[in-house]
């Protein structure tokens, strides 16, 4: 042997500066906050209030549009007024489906904002229950 301490003696005999031990708890704050809020799903208090409210706002327009389709489907003339609607351009679409009343809930006066786009989407889509499709026993 050649008298030089082996890695686990020099190890063992290390004592860092305050300096070093200072940046080194520095550092790992900074890379446990930057990981946190990049890959750890960490938010703030103002992004969690943003994210809560958006999708309350998302909820409250898919249950709106929701009723507005159970309503149209239970209107009396709902195969003419869905044939309306698909005769009519795209752009005023959901302004049919406002002005027929359909996205305006029970106890409101004004349509629900962003339901009616929904409720358009989901009744061009969806076939008509053989109850609400024009019947041919005249």
């Amino acid at each position: 042997m050649t008298g030089e301490p082996d890695m686990w003696q020099r190890w063992e005999r290390y004592r860092p500066s305050k300096t070093l031990w200072l940046w080194s708890g520095v550092t790992c704050v900074a890379a446990t906050l930057a990981i946190g809020f990049t890959v750890g799903g960490w938010v703030t208090s103002r992004t969690a209030t943003q994210m809560a409210a958006a999708a309350a706002e998302d909820a409250r327009n898919k249950l709106a549009a929701a009723v507005c389709v159970s309503r149209f489907e239970s209107s009396p003339d709902a195969s003419t007024q869905l044939e309306k609607l698909k005769k009519t351009s795209l752009w005023d679409r959901d302004y049919f489906i406002q002005k027929g009343g359909w996205v305006t809930m029970p106890g409101s006066k004004e349509p629900v904002r962003g339901a009616s786009d929904l409720c358009v989407q989901q009744l061009m889509t969806t076939v008509m229950s053989p109850q609400t499709a024009p019947s041919n026993s005249s």
